[in-house]
């Protein structure tokens, strides 16, 4: 799974890569935990617009009764997303980019877990494969809400966890977002691991263990 991660990257770095705008008030994170608030990317409904906006991190779909659903849904699996019920109506058309600079996943060492943090070794920001969907509440505001899908793990990956989110390359961005596309063979065939030459992996402080701590020390190397 992916239940935390890092986004790093300033505004002018990602409104250069991925061609958005994005407002200046956009801070860094350094320890990202479901419920909370991610930058995503997605084509403006009614558009072919890039548009950056701020989903919560854990996916509602449009038919629950109950918020909380969205906790289990943090993930999603590139195996089976297009026939789960709670993800295969954002699969079609509610296809967006989460943005990140790197993730942690926690590496079982004899009787304790490692948090390790993973990244691209040009270290620019990348983007998660994700989907998006608006849950409407009886009473007050809509939610709009997301999910990362995972996939297996690279051989960088396969030491440290079972599953690793799906990093899309940018030549993937446009058929990712664009709603118009349906074909979901020629989709799930972008889910695919990243090439494990392309990123690296270092330890780093329990810190992360606990998402109140959102610093710059949670991305410190630390020696085990």
């Amino acid at each position: 799974m992916c239940g935390r991660f890092t986004q790093t990257a300033s505004p002018a770095v990602i409104a250069q890569q991925f061609g958005v705008t994005v407002p200046p008030l956009f801070t860094a994170r350094y320890n990202i935990a479901p419920s909370q608030p991610v930058a995503a990317i997605r084509i403006e409904p009614g558009t072919m617009t890039r548009q950056l906006v701020l989903l919560r991190w854990g996916l509602i779909p449009s038919w629950a009764k109950d918020p909380k659903i969205g906790n289990q849904c943090i993930n999603a699996k590139a195996e089976t997303v297009a026939e789960k019920p709670s993800f295969r109506a954002a699969f079609k058309t509610r296809r967006c980019l989460v943005i990140a600079t790197g993730f942690y996943e926690w590496q079982v060492q004899g009787l304790r877990k490692q948090p390790m943090w993973i990244g691209l070794k040009s270290h620019r920001p990348l983007a998660f494969a994700g989907l998006w969907e608006r849950w409407h509440p009886p009473e007050g505001a809509d939610i709009e809400s997301c999910t990362i899908l995972t996939t297996e793990p690279n051989k960088l990956l396969q030491p440290i966890h079972n599953r690793m989110p799906v990093i899309l390359a940018p030549s993937a961005y446009d058929q990712w977002l664009d709603p118009t596309v349906h074909d979901t063979e020629n989709l799930k065939s972008l889910l695919r691991p990243y090439p494990s030459e392309d990123l690296m992996a270092y330890p780093v402080s329990t810190l992360v263990n606990n998402p109140r701590h959102d610093v710059p020390d949670c991305l410190e190397p630390v020696s085990v």
